[in-house]
């Protein structure tokens, strides 16, 4: 008995997967030209329904929500060391969003750069998101849920880490031309009840002339000083001085993901008890 599978992949692709009953034929593999990605239902059922209702479903879970974003820069090969350390707080869900220059780095060549599907099956990761996703599998109906709508709906914070040089001049300029651009365009700046804020963190990461470019200034003046500030909803954690991976050395680099993972930590008021219980259920 043969069962073909059709999955929809990102970028568009059609897989199909034989799987061939080792009880009614000798020859029971799966080559590799079959098989281009690690697969799993639970990445799968993202395919098949719409990702918005999974996100609004999940509003009130009695979760800390963190939205997690990266853009084209090299340095979204740190994203798996952030998610390995966050992922000890049992009471956070994250959501991760991409951008398809950011997804270009986690393509599965090395321990570093894992494949997108693999993120999903990461403790702690209830969500990957990329661009194709907006509109779901199927025909956006009036009255459907729309995924950039519901991811700022559903985030206590989100983290741009790394914010390349061209998503920087799209948000200061206000464009919404992808998922991630489109959720910063359609955050929720206004006041809350209790007199504070919903925050985005971004942390630029960037070739050292690129950083020092006039433009960034401008941008990044726009973030800090115009959405900023103590009473704003914007902060910017400044690139440090280092090699970078183009060779040059100079400012430009993300600060070091420990950094990032400590802030989104105290943001979001996940406490050292909150760990050591997740280290009981491992047997730590």
């Amino acid at each position: 008995m043969r069962i073909k599978l059709y999955v929809s992949m990102n970028p568009p692709l059609k897989q199909v997967l034989k799987l061939t009953d080792p009880t009614k034929t000798p020859h029971h593999h799966i080559t590799h030209h079959q098989i281009a990605s690690p697969f799993s239902f639970r990445g799968l059922t993202q395919h098949i329904m719409n990702p918005a209702d999974a996100v609004a479903g999940a509003l009130q879970d009695g979760k800390a929500h963190l939205l997690l974003a990266c853009t084209g820069s090299v340095a979204t090969i740190k994203l798996p060391s952030m998610l390995a350390h966050l992922a000890r707080h049992p009471s956070l869900s994250i959501r991760i969003i991409l951008t398809p220059s950011a997804a270009q780095f986690l393509t599965g060549t090395s321990a570093e750069q894992p494949t997108v599907e693999a993120l999903r099956r990461l403790p702690g990761v209830d969500g990957v998101h990329l661009d194709a996703d907006e509109w779901g599998p199927h025909p956006w109906k009036r009255g459907a849920s729309i995924l950039h709508i519901e991811l700022r709906r559903w985030a206590d914070l989100l983290v741009i880490a790394p914010l390349s040089a061209n998503s920087l001049a799209k948000i200061a300029a206000g464009l919404s031309d992808n998922l991630v651009t489109s959720v910063v365009r359609a955050w929720d700046t206004s006041v809350r009840p209790d007199g504070t804020r919903r925050r985005i963190v971004a942390a630029p990461s960037m070739n050292t002339m690129m950083y020092t470019h006039p433009l960034t200034a401008r941008h990044l003046k726009v973030l800090e000083e115009d959405w900023g500030g103590r009473d704003g909803w914007f902060d910017v954690l400044r690139p440090v001085s280092k090699a970078l991976a183009c060779g040059d050395v100079g400012v430009g680099a993300m600060r070091p993901w420990e950094e990032i993972v400590a802030l989104v930590e105290e943001r979001l008021g996940l406490s050292a008890a909150d760990e050591a219980s997740q280290d009981g259920r491992n047997g730590a």
